[in-house]
């Protein structure tokens, strides 16, 4: 069962399809794609090169790349970024997070 979502604003407007980590998902067309995945149930995006800690949304403004994940095979920010049909999402590969978290 899906979560609870401060992002409840997401649940209206039009659905496009991407897929994240090989999971169908039907999101919010133009939503910030973070705080979409977020209102999905998805909480973990990438884990920590170091220590393999779960990293997920957390400034939502650009300045902490918590929220890095692998879009059509490019390392980006979720929080930068808006949701888009046919988008191919990915956690990155270990040592592909960047920025040495």
């Amino acid at each position: 069962m899906k979560p609870a979502s401060p992002f409840l604003e997401l649940d209206e407007g039009p659905r496009v399809r991407v897929v994240f980590d090989g999971t169908p998902l039907d999101l919010r067309a133009g939503a910030n794609l973070a705080a979409a995945l977020l209102a999905a149930g998805v909480q973990t995006l990438r884990h920590t090169s170091v220590s393999g800690a779960p990293r997920g949304p957390f400034c939502m403004m650009g300045a902490c790349y918590d929220c890095l994940v692998e879009i059509d095979g490019v390392v980006r920010q979720a929080c930068m970024t808006e949701v888009a049909e046919g988008m191919e999402i990915a956690r990155p590969r270990a040592g592909e997070a960047g920025h040495g978290a």
